[in-house]
Parts: structure tokens; sequence; C-alpha cells
């Protein structure tokens, strides 16, 4: 690094920036692409190797729990995107997927705040609840109070 630049060196090809500094790219505010490994690590290549391998496999595990958690109860998908988060230190596909989920799930909850979207969701969710109501409302009638292994041809 030069003195007197506010660049900071990378990995060939990682945009990296200084504070207060616009991107090439122009996503001014957001951190570059690239390891976020500390600089000691950086610089031993088979010290950096192996940092790699040891978020993958961590980021690989907290994904596989959120993954299980799923059908379990769990905040499944919660601990998948914290696996992402970890794996997101190190690898730029990572950081790639995150940015766009987060973009996608920011889009999802402005259209959900439109008034149009709102009434028609709860149109909607109303519609479903009916129709739930009706089908428990027939089983009642039909079989009575009996829980469904118990019930006989009738």
């Amino acid at each position: 690094m030069n003195t007197g630049s506010n660049r900071t060196e990378g990995a060939p090809g990682e945009v990296a920036v200084a504070s207060g500094e616009s991107r090439p790219d122009g996503a001014e505010g957001e951190q570059g692409l690239g390891s976020k490994a500390p600089a000691f690590i950086k610089r031993r290549r088979a010290l950096h190797l192996s940092w790699q391998v040891g978020v993958f496999v961590l980021g690989l595990a907290v994904v596989a729990a959120g993954i299980v958690m799923l059908p379990l109860p769990g905040p499944g998908w919660v601990v998948i995107f914290g696996g992402m988060a970890i794996w997101a230190t190190e690898f730029v596909w990572a950081q790639l997927v995150l940015r766009w989920t987060k973009r996608k799930v920011t889009e999802a909850a402005q259209r959900a705040l439109d008034p149009k979207v709102r009434r028609r969701n709860i149109t909607l969710t109303a519609i479903g609840l009916a129709i739930v109501g009706v089908l428990v409302g027939i089983y009642l009638w039909k079989f009575g109070v009996v829980t469904p292994w118990k019930i006989k041809n009738q």
C-alpha cells in the first residue's frame, strides 16, 4: 500500500475501499467482497486455506442444523441464514447470495405494506379460514368428536 493512499490491498479482483470513499461500482457504504480474515492469516497461504476450510465446515454444520430444524421445532430459516453469514465472512458467492436475499426480503416487505396487497391477503385469509371452518364442521357433524384413527366404516 502506498503512503497517503486511501485504498487497501486485497485479493486479485477484490474491490477494497477505505471508509468514506465511494466504490468504483457505485455501491457506497457497502463493504467490498472478499475474505474478512485477519491480515496475519491472509499473509500465509496455508494458514488462510486452513482458515477457509474451518469457516466452510463451521458454516456447513450450522446450515445442516438449520435444515434439520425446518421440519422440527426450531428457527430453521434463521439458523440457515446464520450459516450463510458465517460463509459470507470468507466466500464471495455467499456474500452475493446474502445480498440478493436481503434485497428480495426488503422488496417483499415493501410489497406487503401496499394497501391493495394487504386487502387481498386479508380477504384470502378470511376465505381460507371459512373453508377450514366448513370442513371442520362437516367432520364434526358426520363423526362427532372422534379421532380419525378410531373411525369405523359407517
